[in-house]
C-alpha cells in the first residue's frame, strides 16, 4: 500500500493511506542508507496487523525542511502582522528566498488589519509576484480565500510569536483548538519539534505549524550562493539579461537593470535592500559551507 506519513514521533510513523491510518516502523535498511523518513513523505508500507505496518520504501521527495523536519511541502504561508510586532522586511524576504530555493511556494498572510492598515504591505508583495491574503481573525475577514488556498496542498505556517498565527488558525479551523499566546503542544512546536511533527487534515489539505521566523531562518536547509541569489527574487527576472556587465552583482554597478528598475519604482526598494544585505552575507560565507550543504 501507499500512503503519506502524517505524524512522526520517537521512531513511529503514522501513515495515512486514505482508507486508514497505520502506525509503522521503518525497515532497518534505511539506517544503513542514512535515510530518515519524514512527515510528509509518500511511502510504501506492508501491513503487519490491523492498525500497524512497516515502511518498506520512501518515494522520491520534491523538497524537505530541516526544522521542522517535513517533506513535500507545497506552500509556506508567512504570517506578518501590521503591528505588534511590526513587519521585519528583511526576515520576510530571507524566508521567501529560502522557500523559492526549496521550490516551496511562498505566500504572505497579513494579519491584525483591524489594528493598523496593511494595504501598503499587501501591495508591495503582490507587486513582487506573490499571493497575499489580507486577513483579520477577530472580524473573520479574508478567511474564506485563505481557506480555499489549503485545498489539495500540504502547507505550513511561519510567523514570529505575537503575529496572531494561532488566533488565525483557530478562526480558520476551530477543531484545531490551539492555545493563543502559548506554545502549541498540539502541533508539536517548541522543544518537541524535532521528535514530534504532525500534519493535520484541514478540508482537502494538510497543515503543519513551524517555529517562529528566527528559528526557521537559523535552521535553513541550505545557504544560497551570492551568484545564485538573483534567481530567488522573482521580480528581478525580467531585468537579469539587460545589465551592461554579464558579471553584474546587481548591488552597485553602473548599467545595472535591476538598480534602474528600483529607481523607476518597478522593484520595491525594501526588497532590493534585502537582496543587497543577503548578498553581502553570502559573500562572507566560506565556500566549504556551500559545498557541505550541496543539494
Amino acid at each position: 500500500m501507499q500512503g503519506m506519513i502524517v505524524k512522526t514521533i520517537s521512531g513511529f510513523y503514522d501513515v495515512d493511506t486514505g482508507d486508514a491510518i497505520y502506525t509503522c516502523r521503518a525497515r532497518g535498511v534505511f539506517r544503513n542508507e542514512g535515510l530518515v523518513p519524514l512527515t510528509g513523505d509518500r511511502v510504501e508500507i506492508t501491513q503487519t496487523s490491523e492498525h500497524a505496518g512497516t515502511i518498506i520504501s520512501v518515494l522520491p521527495r520534491k523538497n524537505q525542511l530541516i526544522r521542522p523536519p517535513l517533506a513535500n511541502l507545497d506552500q509556506l504561508l508567512i504570517v506578518v502582522s501590521t503591528t505588534d510586532p511590526p513587519p521585519n522586511y528583511f526576515v520576510i524576504d530571507k524566508i521567501i528566498a529560502y522557500a523559492e530555493l526549496a521550490e516551496i511556494e511562498p505566500m504572505l498572510v497579513v494579519s491584525k488589519t483591524d489594528l493598523k492598515d496593511g494595504t501598503a504591505l499587501e501591495q508591495l508583495y503582490k507587486k513582487a509576484g506573490f499571493s497575499v491574503f489580507y486577513t483579520c481573525a477577530q472580524q473573520k475577514s479574508g478567511l474564506e480565500d485563505l481557506r480555499v488556498a489549503f485545498t489539495g496542498k500540504i502547507s505550513a505556517f511561519a510567523g514570529n510569536s505575537g503575529v496572531g498565527k494561532s488566533t488565525l488558525l483557530n478562526a480558520l479551523f476551530p477543531k484545531l483548538c490551539l492555545q493563543t499566546g502559548e506554545t502549541s503542544k498540539k502541533l508539536g512546536r517548541g522543544r518537541h519539534t524535532t521528535r514530534h511533527v504532525q500534519l493535520y487534515r484541514v478540508g482537502e489539505g494538510y497543515i503543519a505549524d513551524t517555529p517562529g521566523f528566527s528559528s526557521f531562518e537559523e535552521e535553513v536547509q541550505q545557504p544560497i550562493r551570492r551568484e545564485n541569489l538573483q534567481f530567488y527574487f522573482r521580480e528581478f527576472a525580467p531585468y537579469l539579461t539587460g545589465c551592461k556587465f554579464t558579471s553584474c552583482s546587481h548591488t552597485k554597478e553602473k548599467g545595472c537593470k535591476i538598480i534602474e528598475a528600483v529607481d523607476q519604482g518597478k522593484i520595491a526598494a525594501s526588497r532590493f535592500e534585502s537582496y543587497k544585505k543577503m548578498y553581502e552575507l553570502a559573500s562572507q560565507t566560506p565556500d566549504w559551507v556551500f559545498d557541505k550543504k550541496q543539494r
